[in-house]
């Protein structure tokens, strides 16, 4: 785990900070690719006010920090401890608004029925077995709960050592839209929807983003 946590540090240094206003002039906002100003927003997650939010690898917390003005009870979680130093120096005064350093799972399973929304936006849903992972995330929603999460697609054609690629100390699974749809369904989550969102104009690689509900 130290090594994990390690890598994830190195990461973090080397991300530069999120602009201060968005295209439209907004102070906060939510980004579910890696594009800016691009894709759809919250409203894929549902109602949010009153609603309590999990945000696995929540990095540096401007993606939660929307999601909390816009009236949830927030928390964010992050392996990096940097990345709570960073989101508490940004948002620390924004109302039910808590960053955390936590490993995925072990938070998860600490807190069942905790949450109405988790989200992981190219965080650790994407580098954590989801066998494991999965049922955790279930375990900790609400009956009719959201999980919403996005990365981008697998690369097409044959890839070295299938689905699990390993990247120093970080290990990632690449799946299909309908591998994680499988998954889902087999961790007792229902309505699941697997989309590619197209990428804008110039580039070339989507994002595939997913949700499902408990």
């Amino acid at each position: 785990m130290e090594a994990v946590t390690a890598a994830w540090e190195r990461y973090a240094a080397g991300r530069t900070p999120r602009r201060a206003v968005n295209a439209a002039g907004a102070t906060t906002w939510l980004n579910w690719t890696q594009y800016a100003d691009h894709g759809p927003d919250e409203s894929l997650l549902g109602p949010l006010r009153g609603r309590r939010v999990l945000e696995l690898g929540s990095g540096s917390g401007c993606n939660l920090a929307h999601l909390a003005t816009l009236g949830a009870k927030c928390v964010g979680i992050d392996i990096a401890p940097s990345q709570r130093a960073k989101a508490e120096a940004r948002w620390g005064n924004v109302p039910d608004l808590t960053f955390r350093t936590a490993e995925a799972a072990e938070f998860l399973t600490d807190h069942p029925d905790s949450f109405d929304v988790v989200l992981s936006i190219f965080g650790p849903v994407w580098f954590t077995a989801p066998t494991a992972l999965l049922p955790l995330v279930r375990q900790s929603l609400s009956a009719g709960g959201v999980f919403a999460f996005s990365h981008t697609p697998p690369k097409a054609g044959p890839q070295p050592g299938g689905s699990l690629r390993e990247a120093r100390a970080v290990s990632r699974w690449d799946y299909s839209a309908d591998e994680w749809a499988d998954l889902l369904a087999s961790s007792g989550f229902s309505n699941v929807t697997a989309d590619i969102i197209a990428p804008p104009e110039g580039e070339e690689e989507g994002t595939l983003l997913v949700r499902a509900e408990a």
